[in-house]
């Protein structure tokens, strides 16, 4: 069995071009089940575009994507989400003023019944609902937020906001979560509450990511393989040791004029 017989997401010569400017150039990768997949690059490499090309936010200008053998190619991003892929988002997308339970159950859309079921609120649609609000609570307690369930979502703190999101991405039952820099603008703490939460989603429930994050620390430690971008092109793909390694990806951080790249310790960071 080859990897792209194995490949839960499969992206193949996916292109976007805006106007004159090509944001993301004729990328090919693939994710392997049950892995955290790193996709990284200095700013303005087009990785939150290929994100948005991935879920259905933007059209491709060419190429395709696959979710295990499902063609996704012009599917809506509820579509996608149906089919299995969850997503969260850079800039934290939370129901403000509903309670952290109402905003997991949210993430359920796709799994519940009609809206003439919801309409009629009969025996069997209540049933649901219990069930629904179970399996939020569930969800909440896996990633440590059960005591604020009655807790307006606005009032928690930014941390648990990301965690919150995380939980609805979990509530539509994904095969693949896309997760958006999730450690962006958290301090030292919330960011080692969050690498063990990404490890037990991978380890405990078998769940795939494909990450997008500058935190390199946390890149290098979490994940099992990154896909490197520079100006919309792959540049290098591998495992975390061969990537820091790769002439290509150092000179495109150095390139940048960041001081974030140690050549003598081989590291990206």
């Amino acid at each position: 069995m080859t990897q792209h017989d194995r490949a839960l997401l499969t992206v193949a010569g996916l292109t976007r071009r805006f106007q004159g400017l090509v944001a993301v150039d004729s990328v090919d990768f693939t994710v392997t089940p049950g892995t955290v997949h790193g996709l990284i690059g200095p700013n303005g490499a087009g990785k939150t575009t290929l994100f948005n090309l991935v879920s259905g936010v933007l059209a491709p200008s060419a190429g395709s994507v696959r979710l295990g053998d499902q063609p996704l190619d012009g599917l809506a991003p509820y579509r996608r989400t149906a089919l299995g892929l969850a997503r969260t988002f850079q800039n934290i997308r939370i129901f403000s003023e509903m309670t952290v339970l109402e905003n997991v159950m949210t993430g359920m859309h796709t799994r519940l019944s009609s809206t003439w079921g919801i309409l009629l609120r009969g025996p069997a649609f209540r049933a649901e609902e219990r069930e629904a609000k179970a399996k939020a609570r569930d969800l909440l307690a896996f990633v440590g937020l059960l005591d604020a369930a009655d807790t307006r979502a606005g009032d928690l703190p930014y941390g648990d906001q990301r965690r919150l999101e995380i939980a609805r991405a979990l509530a539509c039952e994904p095969r693949l979560v896309l997760l958006d820099e999730p450690a962006a603008g958290m301090n030292p703490a919330e960011t080692h509450a969050l690498l063990g939460l990404l490890r037990r989603l991978r380890d405990e429930r078998g769940l795939t990511l494909l990450l997008v994050e500058h935190d390199m620390p946390l890149v290098m430690s979490l994940c099992d393989r990154l896909t490197v971008l520079n100006f919309g092109r792959r540049i290098a793909d591998g495992t975390p040791a061969e990537v820091r390694a790769h002439p290509a990806v150092i000179e495109a951080y150095l390139g940048t004029g960041s001081h974030d790249v140690s050549v003598s310790r081989g590291a990206v960071s």
